[in-house]
């Protein structure tokens, strides 16, 4: 069993058109450079310098890398790895309250990527 990536639209070119692809177990960064001996060209467009892109954000079981051990966080076989880019603009969802919540699951990204934003 291996780790499952999910591929944003843009990024398919690069993994010939796959949704999903697997990877070797390890750190996040060590996933992405296991990416890219597979799929030349998708490292240097989620990582920089062995960290994550600015505007890439990764979700490892849904839960953002940056607040868990950003690149270093660890990916075991059967984890599913969502890479996502960040979406700006845009509205921002209002409570009853009139407090704002801009934070969108790993899924909800998905989805948005999904329908070409």
């Amino acid at each position: 069993m291996a780790v499952k990536v999910r591929i944003p639209t843009p990024l398919q070119r690069l993994t010939e058109g796959k949704e999903e692809v697997e990877g070797k177990a390890g750190s996040v960064i060590e996933l992405i450079n296991d990416l890219e001996t597979r799929y030349p060209g998708i490292a240097e467009r989620i990582s920089d310098g062995g960290k994550v892109r600015r505007f890439v954000n990764v979700y490892v079981n849904e839960e953002d890398i940056r607040f868990l051990q950003a690149e270093l966080t660890l990916v075991k076989d059967g984890d599913e790895v969502s890479i996502v880019p960040a979406i700006a603009g845009g509205q921002t969802a209002c409570s009853v309250k009139g407090q704002f919540d801009a934070r969108l699951s790993a899924l909800d990204a998905q989805r948005l990527i999904r329908r070409d934003l």
